[in-house]
C-alpha cells in the first residue's frame, strides 16, 4: 500500500476517511483500513523464504514499507514441555515487549504522512515502544503515563528523547488527558488501541508462527487481553494467511485477563470474582475495540477468562524457575493454559502456541 492507500473505515457506521490522517470515527468508534494488503502469491516454501528482514519479510500484509525499523522480529518459537505447549518470546524485542510490531508499523506510517509530532498513552511497554521508534524516526513524542508507571519503562521513554507526561488516578484518566491533548490537535495519535496500523504491526505476530510451523497454525494461541492488541493482532494475521490460502484453518483465541479487569470474561460468562494488581499492563475495564474482541472470540470458537493475582504470581516464578525471565503480566497467558483445560476448551493433545509478551528486566 501507499500514501494514497491508507484511506480508513469505520468499523462501526461505515464511514470512510481519506488519509490516516483520522484517529476515530464521528460516530465514536474505531477505524481500520479501508483495504487491508495482501499477497499476490501463494505461500513460498518455508526452506527458500528468506526472513532476514524480520517481521518486514511480510511486507507484502503489510500497510507501508518499513521506513522505521530496529531489525524488530522473527521472535523465537520454542517448546515449553511442562506446560505442553510452545512459548513465542516475544521479549526479546528491542524494547522488551511484542509492542514494537506495532509500533514499528505505526512509525512507518506516521513518516510516510508526514508527521512531526506523535502521542500516546500507555501503562509503559507500548509507550517505551512509540517512545524509541519516534527517535528512530526523528519524530517528537509525547508518552501519557499512569503517575505510578513503573521506573524502568518510565527511563525507557525518558531516554528516549520522548516527554513522558504522568497523570494520577486510573487507566482511563491517562487516557482521557491523552485524547484531550490529540483533540487539541497536539500530535497525530499513535494509539496502540485505536491506531489501524499499530494492529497491522501485531498481526505480523500470526504470520511468524504460522512460517515457523511450516505454514500451519495451531489448534489454540492463548494470550494476555487488555485491549486486545495482541489478541486482536493475532486474529487478523490468521485470518489474512487463510484468506490468502497460505494456511488452512485459523486456530482458536483464547484470552487471559486480569480478575477485576474482566470486561471480556464477564460479557462472555457474568461477573468476576477476586482482583489482579499484579498484571498491570492489562488493567483496562472499558477496551476501545470490545465488539471486534467479541467477534474475534466467536468467529474463532474462543473464550476469555479471568486470572487472579495469586494464580498469575505463582506461574511468575514457575516461568522465572524454568529460565524465562519475563514480566507479570505475561504470566497470565501461560496460567490460563490449566484453566482452559480443566474446563475442557483444551484438551490435553491440542498443539498450542502461548507469547510471551514482555520482559522482565522491566521490573
Amino acid at each position: 500500500m501507499s500514501l494514497s492507500n491508507l484511506s480508513l473505515r469505520c468499523s462501526a457506521c461505515g464511514e470512510t476517511y481519506e488519509t490516516a490522517w483520522a484517529w476515530r470515527c464521528d460516530c465514536g468508534a474505531p477505524l481500520d483500513f479501508l483495504a487491508d494488503a495482501s499477497p499476490s502469491r501463494g505461500a513460498p516454501d518455508p526452506r527458500e523464504f528468506d526472513d532476514r528482514r524480520g517481521l518486514w519479510s511480510f511486507a507484502d500484509f503489510l500497510p507501508v514499507g518499513p521506513h522505521v525499523t530496529l531489525g524488530e522480529g522473527m521472535t523465537p518459537l520454542v517448546d515449553a514441555p511442562e506446560w505442553d505447549a510452545a512459548f513465542k518470546l516475544e521479549y526479546v524485542f528491542p524494547t522488551g515487549s511484542f509492542k514494537d510490531r506495532g509500533a514499528t508499523a505505526t512509525l512507518s506510517v506516521a513518516t510516510e504522512l508526514g508527521v512531526e509530532k506523535v502521542v500516546e498513552d500507555s501503562s509503559g511497554n507500548a509507550g517505551a515502544a512509540i517512545a524509541t521508534y519516534a527517535a528512530r524516526a526523528g519524530i517528537d513524542a509525547d508518552i501519557y503515563v499512569p503517575a505510578s508507571v513503573k521506573a524502568a519503562k518510565l527511563r525507557a521513554i525518558e531516554r528516549a528523547g520522548a516527554t513522558p507526561v504522568r497523570v494520577e488516578g486510573s487507566r482511563e484518566d491517562v487516557t482521557d488527558a491523552c485524547l484531550e491533548a490529540v483533540e487539541d490537535g497536539d500530535g497525530w495519535y499513535a494509539s496502540h488501541a485505536w491506531n489501524p496500523a499499530f494492529f497491522a504491526g501485531t498481526a505480523t505476530f500470526a504470520y511468524e508462527v504460522a512460517y515457523q510451523r511450516g505454514w500451519s497454525a495451531p489448534d489454540a494461541v492463548v494470550t494476555p487481553l487488555g485491549h486486545g492488541t495482541l489478541f486482536l493482532g493475532a486474529y487478523r494475521g490468521f485470518r489474512a494467511l487463510r484468506d490468502a490460502g497460505w494456511i488452512d484453518e485459523m486456530p482458536k483465541l483464547l484470552g487471559a485477563q486480569a480478575a477485576g479487569y474482566a470486561p471480556v470474561a464477564e460479557k462472555l460468562h457474568g461477573p468476576t470474582e477476586g482482583t489482579n494488581d499484579v498484571a498491570d499492563g492489562i488493567q483496562i475495564r472499558d477496551p476501545t475495540r470490545l465488539d471486534q474482541i467479541l467477534d474475534a472470540v466467536d468467529a474463532t470458537d474462543g473464550d476469555a477468562i479471568a486470572l487472579t493475582e495469586d494464580a498469575v504470581e505463582s506461574e511468575l516464578d514457575r516461568l522465572h524457575r524454568r529460565g524465562f525471565y519475563t514480566e507479570p503480566t505475561c504470566a497470565v497467558a501461560p496460567a490460563a493454559l490449566d484453566e482452559y483445560r480443566e474446563r475442557g476448551i483444551l484438551s490435553d493433545d491440542d498443539d498450542v502456541v502461548v507469547p510471551l509478551t514482555g520482559s522482565g528486566l522491566k521490573n
